[in-house]
């Protein structure tokens, strides 16, 4: 039977090198303190060894863990992995996050909290504990949450904030759902539509109001009417069964609807086809999120695509340069979202329904 390879470790370089494990460590780490000479001496133990660090040997430092923690909500994302509905977001999350982590000799690691539990702020601190992560990441509805924002605070960590204009410390980062909404709305108001549906988030979700804040903006700029025609859901699907019912049961039902996620949309998008309703032939669709199961439905669907790779990429490599405390009171950094015009909107009076081309447009 083979015998499995010996690891190298931490411990042979030292001992080839003839130095100590801190100044392995400190070269590995790339920390000031160690004579060109003796860092030469040791980079070249790791090259003949074929050392690769491990996040052991890099925190025998002691000035850092090599680790960042993302929190996301634990009732959702395990709803929707029970339903099997799919989780592009949190896909999205640990594209950027990891890949922008491995760059660095960072860990990702991902755990699921519920902002409404009576023990948030000891789960919170019972995996600082554990972890001592460098920096963390939140994720709506966390980003908005004072006692995790203040918690955070209270123990020293870098963190940044995705989706959250509340004021505080950590560094914060949006989308611009505002606009995203607004463009969305523009874009079916040139098309010739004047009853624009709209369907919103949940109310713990700040973008959830932006978002409604863009497409009564564009309404209002158009002077069109919004009085009936704006129903709250809650990201479910069942949410925007009801919700469409709702818009479609008014005496002037809209001959356009937006969802603000893309549950909401197919959910729309079967109580549409069950009043035979058909899309685009009589009513436009469009969705937030941009998930695949929204390009690969027929028809194809618009919707606005929101870059959450690159907006957790840009935290970890913030978070990393160590920018947490200087962030406070700072503007937030704005990564734009993009409208993808599919198959699923078209020029109002066109009984053809033949839509548009596909392509993008960038909101910055």
């Amino acid at each position: 039977m083979a015998r499995r390879r010996q690891a190298v470790t931490i411990k042979h370089v030292a001992a080839d090198a003839g130095v100590s494990l801190q100044t392995v460590s400190r070269v590995v780490n790339k920390e000031a303190g160690v004579r060109p000479e003796m860092a030469q001496r040791v980079q070249a133990s790791i090259d003949k060894l074929g050392y690769v660090p491990s996040i052991a040997a890099q925190r025998l430092g002691g000035s850092r863990s090599y680790l960042i923690l993302a929190l996301n909500d634990r009732e959702r994302t395990i709803a929707d992995w029970r339903a099997r509905q799919g989780t592009d977001w949190v896909d999205q999350m640990l594209l950027g996050g990891m890949l922008t982590c491995a760059e660095h000799g960072y860990r990702l690691i991902v755990e699921l909290v519920d902002t409404h539990s009576d023990h948030i702020e000891r789960e919170l601190l019972a995996a600082i504990a554990a972890l001592q992560p460098d920096g963390v990441i939140l994720t709506p509805p966390h980003s908005g949450n004072p006692l995790i924002i203040n918690l955070l605070a209270a123990q020293g960590i870098s963190f940044a904030r995705i989706g959250s204009m509340t004021p505080g410390p950590g560094i914060r980062l949006i989308m611009d759902d505002t606009r995203a909404a607004q463009l969305a709305t523009d874009h079916l108001i040139g098309l010739g539509h004047r009853r624009i549906g709209f369907i919103a988030g949940p109310a713990e979700y700040e973008l959830s109001a932006w978002r409604v804040e863009g497409w009564h903006a564009a309404m209002a700029a158009a002077g069109l009417p919004t009085d009936d025609l704006l129903v709250a859901g809650d990201f479910s699907h069942a949410s925007g069964r009801a919700a469409a019912h709702q818009l479609m049961a008014l005496p002037n039902a809209p001959t356009a609807i937006i969802a603000s996620n893309d549950q909401m949309t197919l959910a729309t998008l079967e109580h549409l086809r069950e009043r035979r309703v058909a899309v685009p032939g009589e009513l436009s669709l469009i969705s937030f999120d941009d998930t695949p199961i929204i390009r690969l439905a027929h028809p194809s669907i618009t919707a606005i695509a929101q870059p959450i790779a690159e907006v957790t990429a840009r935290a970890v490599s913030l978070i990393i340069a160590d920018l947490g405390e200087r962030s406070a009171g700072q503007e937030p950094i704005v990564v734009p979202a993009k409208l993808m015009v599919r198959n699923s909107t078209f020029p109002l009076g066109d009984v053809a329904g033949q839509g548009v081309p596909v392509s993008g447009f960038d909101l910055a």
